[in-house]
């Protein structure tokens, strides 16, 4: 096949009019020739360079071609959400569903599971399977390493795990929120090559000058773009995009491909922007993708401009994979359904009013503050409400009841509250919890957060908004985070659940993503996991009262 227009080569930082010639996958010729002005632009695909499909709620061959249909050609994904469902059995389904279609799947070994000791998981991956697991072509290296104590005290199960990896030649990705000085140097030696928890300029910055490239995250809940899009310029070739967790409706909107259009309307050089789009991802895992260079896989998308990349084509393996924007079926490889026995770890039991309860004490209440577009929370020091002698829910100090239940053992559910939500009535609930994916719910009273729960539990995974006897659900079969539908459908669902919240006051544009992380105990300053309150800036449980 030939196609012609502008050629975009981004490795020699060049743009020439001609046409590309490709068969059997591989690119042949490449030739100046004449075209129109108004041909159309020939350039690498996009590159997500770290993202847990997971948290799209689709299996990777549906999450696939929602990607392909904004340029994305290729992910590099941890799979620690299912890893901490269904351990190495998890990580095997991931790569199993990602076979079934033409998209470049990079999987990670899950470093981190269980994330910490503080929470129950479903699973665990220790340096043994890590081991194995880096002997296979699919697994690019370690995912994010987040236990930063167990890197900084050498700890010899987690140096097993790094040591392992470089032993092998792969890389191990960083996860390292808020450190700095002489931790963040002790860490990045370790052999930590990224990082995507950057917040601010300052971090970024910091983590170039010790040679780290930096992965500028653009999720559903955490959005740091705007911060970080100066070290774009500052650092091309340190740089690269992604979305750690992103919802499809939210996909469908846009993708790398609009972070692109972000960042050009913004004047960053357009070499520096598709450096860290096309190019980084694959020079820093090895990997032999094509960048439109003879002898290349034939990899690459044909968008309108270079200012607003408005997708018309997308090739992979030299197969026409989305033709006039839309998905075709070339993509697919294997069409036979996966076992729709669906793989899952679910133990919890329904709970009553009365399990939630919490008993009034003297003093203040520790309550997790949140806020818009961050992963970050804070520790406030509130006036609880009393009712019975009980602490409920102060609505018009927007104070939610929060509650976490472990679905992997038969537990108790602990309680906390949150502020920064702004739910009037009704409670949101979901068994996406990260990173041990417990029951997390948070509502206005205690009934519809039972509601909310048990429905979970009945669906045995999922999303649900209840208010008193009106829900919206979305159920997650597999391993509890993702659906076996297709995104249009699942995208579809999860903007009811989006609009519903919203109706009953939630502020929030991804309100169950946010709650996900509430769960989170290696993200400061304080969460709730299925143990108990958490304070992740000492590494230890702390009391919800406080004299």
């Amino acid at each position: 096949m030939i196609v012609r227009g502008h050629i975009v080569d981004v490795l020699n930082r060049r743009m020439f009019d001609g046409e590309i010639e490709f068969e059997n996958g591989k690119i042949v010729r490449r030739t100046e020739v004449a075209v129109p002005d108004n041909a159309p632009y020939i350039m690498p695909g996009f590159y997500d360079s770290h993202i847990h499909i997971e948290s799209t709620l689709l299996t990777p061959e549906h999450y696939a071609r929602l990607a392909v249909e904004q340029g994305t050609i290729g992910v590099i994904t941890d799979p620690h959400e299912i890893a901490n469902v269904l351990g190495v059995d998890g990580v095997n389904y991931m790569i199993d569903s990602g076979k079934k279609v033409r998209f470049h799947f990079h999987f990670a070994a899950p470093a981190c599971v269980p994330a910490t000791p503080f929470e129950t998981a479903g699973a665990t991956v220790d340096s043994r399977m890590v081991t194995e697991l880096l002997k296979r072509d699919e697994v690019y290296g370690l995912g994010e390493m987040m236990n930063v104590p167990g890197v900084l005290s050498n700890d010899p199960e987690t140096m097993a795990k790094i040591n392992a990896t470089l032993a092998a030649g792969k890389i191990v990705d960083g996860h390292s929120p808020a450190l700095t000085g002489d931790d963040l140097k002790k860490y990045q030696a370790a052999g930590i090559s990224t990082d995507h928890e950057c917040t601010t300029l300052a971090e970024a910055r910091e983590r170039v000058k010790l040679g780290m490239t930096i992965q500028i995250r653009e999720g559903s809940a955490a959005c740091d773009f705007d911060a970080l899009a100066p070290i774009i310029a500052e650092a091309p070739g340190q740089v690269m995009f992604c979305s750690d967790d992103k919802y499809p409706d939210e996909i469908g909107q846009g993708y790398l491909n609009a972070m692109c259009r972000r960042a050009i309307h913004r004047g960053l050089p357009l070499w520096d922007v598709l450096t860290a789009a096309c190019v980084t991802p694959l020079k820093l895992y090895g990997l032999k993708h094509g960048l439109l260079q003879v002898g290349d896989n034939a990899d690459f998308i044909v968008v309108d401009n270079l200012q607003e990349f408005n997708l018309q084509e997308t090739y992979i393996d030299g197969y026409h994979v989305v033709d006039d924007g839309l998905c075709t079926e070339q993509i697919v490889i294997d069409d036979t359904p996966l076992d729709t026995n669906y793989p899952n770890h679910f133990l919890a039991e329904p709970i009553t009013v009365d399990d939630i309860a919490v008993p009034a004490h003297e003093g203040n209440i520790k309550v997790i503050g949140t806020t818009e577009g961050s992963l970050l929370t804070t520790q406030m020091l509130m006036t609880p409400k009393i009712e019975n002698g009980l602490v409920v829910s102060d609505i018009p100090h927007d104070v939610l009841k929060l509650v976490c239940l472990s679905r992997h053992s038969k537990a108790k559910p602990v309680m906390g509250f949150i502020h920064g939500f702004g739910l009037r009535r009704g409670a949101i609930a979901s068994t996406i919890g990260h990173d041990s994916h417990n029951i997390i719910a948070l509502g206005a009273t205690d009934e519809d957060i039972v509601c909310a729960i048990n429905t979970i539990i009945e669906m045995k995974g999922g999303l649900v908004v209840v208010d008193g006897k009106d829900a919206v659900e979305l159920a997650l079969p597999i391993a509890g985070l993702m659906s076996y539908r297709n995104g249009a459908r699942v995208a579809k669902r999860h903007y009811q659940l989006k609009n519903f919240a919203e109706r009953l006051g939630c502020r929030y544009k991804a309100p169950f993503m946010t709650m996900a992380f509430m769960s989170l105990s290696v993200i400061p300053e304080i969460k709730l996991t299925d143990k108990g309150l958490f304070d992740a800036t000492k590494f230890e449980f702390t009391d919800l009262f406080v004299k």
